[in-house]
């Protein structure tokens, strides 16, 4: 006699159902150490459940987060719970995990030590929102750091860091800046163009072994009405007419620099 497969197929979703419905009980009854195994169960009403288990602790939370594969809504209930708000090491897991929705990363960020939001920035796999928020947030902190931590962050800081620290402009954190293989030129060309760089720093770029034998950086130096004479005195020679021409129509420059440059253009015979 042969089985009839649709009542197979109907006992294996009967039985499915009930194993379904004896995880998300035993999720809600669990004991401490069950939990440890449950936070691995790859269903996510079986995890929902697990956060309504009153002997959940935070070391269970902190086990959950490890976890890459979790979604909005369930990183979403877990930050709603109180835990998270009394928990130092809740929020910072919470920042760490790359599916955490970045609304709640933003209202994490100000909790965090400076250090921790600077790892989010470097560590591979952080998402670009985490990474973002986290570069915004020691951004707005840079005026009450200090000189020592800043002296840190731009040795180890990435990209869209240094630009805000080469603003700070204090000599031993541009010098720092311009050692750190991670400064983009669009970066210092930026610094450049405001009004931040003072003669100091600007001899700091022109003299550095990397950035000062950079043509585009050498002509954005002399282009600062702050630059020292003395750079148009030893770089002037080697320029291209054009970009000579184009420095003596500036009108920003100093009289100490535009002499440089006509006494230039008379050695080369241009008007």
């Amino acid at each position: 006699m042969k089985s009839d497969p649709t009542s197979n197929n109907s006992s294996a979703g009967g039985q499915l159902d009930r194993d379904m419905a004896l995880r998300l009980a035993k999720a809600l009854r669990a004991s401490s150490e069950e939990l440890f195994e449950l936070i691995h169960d790859p269903a996510t009403e079986v995890l929902r459940n697990l956060l309504k288990n009153p002997d959940l602790t935070e070391e269970h939370l902190l086990a959950l987060l490890k976890r890459t594969d979790l979604s909005e809504e369930l990183l979403q209930a877990i930050h709603n719970l109180q835990k998270p708000e009394k928990s130092h090491r809740l929020r910072l897991a919470m920042a760490r995990n790359p599916a955490t929705p970045a609304p709640v990363v933003i209202t994490i960020m100000p909790h965090l030590y400076l250090f921790e939001l600077l790892d989010l920035c470097i560590l591979p796999g952080v998402p670009p929102d985490q990474r973002l928020a986290a570069e915004r947030q020691i951004t707005q902190r840079l005026p009450e750091i200090p000189l020592g931590n800043k002296l840190t962050l731009a040795r180890r800081a990435p990209p869209g860091l240094l630009g805000a620290l080469l603003r700070e402009g204090e000599p031993r954190i541009v010098q720092t800046c311009l050692d750190n293989p991670r400064l983009p030129e669009s970066a210092l060309h930026l610094y450049l163009r405001s009004g931040k760089p003072t003669p100091d720093s600007l001899s700091q770029i022109a003299r550095h072994r990397r950035w000062g034998t950079y043509p585009r950086v050498r002509l954005a130096i002399l282009k600062h009405p702050r630059t020292p004479a003395i750079w148009f005195t030893l770089w002037l020679k080697n320029i291209p007419v054009g970009e000579l021409r184009g420095l003596a129509m500036k009108r920003n420059l100093g009289q100490a620099q535009r002499n440089v440059i006509q006494d230039e253009m008379k050695r080369r015979g241009l008007r």
